[in-house]
């Protein structure tokens, strides 16, 4: 196989599929149906692996990673199925820190394309069967598996794990998953399954309550997370992270029960190198220090709101590139912008990206000093050529402005 055969089949499954991530929500198709035919057809290899389950608006990327770096310190071979992914695709199914393999994912595009065409996948559910049946040929410990969007109708729910997780339920998607808390606190709850302990991360009485309410309702034991306590910290940095701390100590803990040994030496390095054991970036993501240029891929209300909070608290004038995609609610995002900063408004490279022209009235409105670039990486140069090594530069707004200038630039830090 060769990097062009798998590039074209990469485009193949970006192209030929359903995809939200390209598409956004004519793409998203709920319900379990298609990935339990794609399960069966495949032999259901997410019966034959351990699963934990971990879901939630915020926060549920950085858990699972976290989680999986702390097994990994305890001697445990863990896959890893996170979305979306920034640079490659096969960033998206992990062991141990290290992305499936190209000749997998050619090898197994093969497979898809020969399935019964009265299955008809999404782009998502084609991923997820893709991480189950590379987690059973790596016969791994543990599967951790990151929901993709919502919980109840997510092609990841069709797993049957030994605990789940709910980081926190904010709002975001919610032309598919409710317009208010309480509609998309329900749909995230759907991950809970009876008998199964329950792990919740959000501090919001309302949704602890519908949560609570749903464990009962399947007898699943509930743990509220937020009600630890711990001084352990995690390489993973952003003040917004000590709750998701919370969260994996509680996870730590349900996993012991089941007599999975895990020592506190194991949680502590683990929480304290996860980026090198699992490659994860794009949470507070230090890319230099001269100057101080930082990424973050919170791209929703609540997630900005934490970012912009932890920016404004460093003393540093701050050159901003942002840029979101078309169902993003710009006013939103207006109210939040840090102080003391000038603001580079780019389009991420995907068809989703949105043009900063077409909401630049209300960035005139906001009457802050801005400029307006066609590509992230023009952005990103301007913003260089004018910072100073005594101020910063942050990249973010979006997954995908992150992935492009990690794309563009990644290789080149020294």
């Amino acid at each position: 196989m060769t990097n062009e055969q798998y590039q074209e089949a990469i485009d193949w499954l970006f192209i030929q599929m359903p995809n939200y991530q390209i598409d956004g929500q004519k793409a998203y198709k709920p319900g379990l149906d298609n990935i339990t035919k794609l399960c069966i057809y495949f032999g259901n290899p997410q019966e034959k692996i351990k699963c934990i389950h971990i879901g939630g608006t915020n926060g549920k990327g950085s858990s699972s990673n976290m989680l999986a770096s702390v097994l990994q310190e305890a001697g445990y071979k863990v896959g890893l199925y996170n979305s979306p992914h920034l640079i490659d695709f096969t960033e998206r199914i992990k062991v141990n820190g290290k992305n499936c393999s190209k000749e997998f994912v050619f090898d197994f595009i093969q497979k898809l394309k020969n399935i019964p065409e009265e299955i008809l996948p999404s782009f998502f559910e084609f991923t997820t069967i893709m991480a189950f049946e590379y987690f059973y040929q790596q016969q791994v410990d543990f599967a951790i598996i990151e929901v993709g969007l919502g919980g109840r109708l997510d092609s990841t729910n069709i797993i049957k794990p030994l605990v789940s997780a709910i980081t926190n339920v904010q709002l975001d998607h919610q032309n598919i998953l409710g317009n208010t808390i309480e509609e998309i606190a329900s749909e995230k709850a759907g991950i809970i399954k009876q008998n199964i302990p329950v792990i919740s991360g959000d501090d919001n009485e309302t949704v602890k309550a519908i949560i609570k309410e749903k464990a009962l309702k399947e007898h699943a034991p509930f743990i509220d997370a937020t009600l630890l306590h711990t001084d352990l910290s995690s390489d993973l940095k952003g003040n917004y992270q000590q709750k998701n701390v919370r969260v994996v100590l509680a996870i730590v803990e349900e996993l012991k029960k089941l007599h999975i040994t895990i020592t506190d030496q194991n949680l502590e390095t683990g929480l304290l190198n996860v980026h090198q054991n699992t490659g994860f970036i794009g949470r507070w993501f230090e890319f230099s220090k001269e100057p101080l240029t930082i990424c973050d891929t919170g791209h929703n209300q609540a997630g900005l709101e934490y970012v912009f909070s932890q920016l404004n608290s460093i003393d540093r004038h701050k050159h901003i590139i942002l840029g979101f995609v078309n169902d993003k609610n710009i006013d939103e995002v207006m109210g939040l912008l840090p102080e003391n900063s000038e603001f580079y408004f780019a389009k991420p490279s995907i068809n989703r990206g949105r043009h900063p022209k077409d909401y630049e009235n209300l960035l005139q409105e906001s009457k802050i000093f801005y400029k307006i670039f066609n590509s992230v990486q023009e952005a990103y140069l301007s913003a260089k050529e004018r910072c100073t090594n005594e101020e910063m530069i942050f990249i973010g707004g979006s997954n995908f402005v992150v992935g492009d200038f990690l794309e563009k630039n990644l290789e080149f830090k020294e």
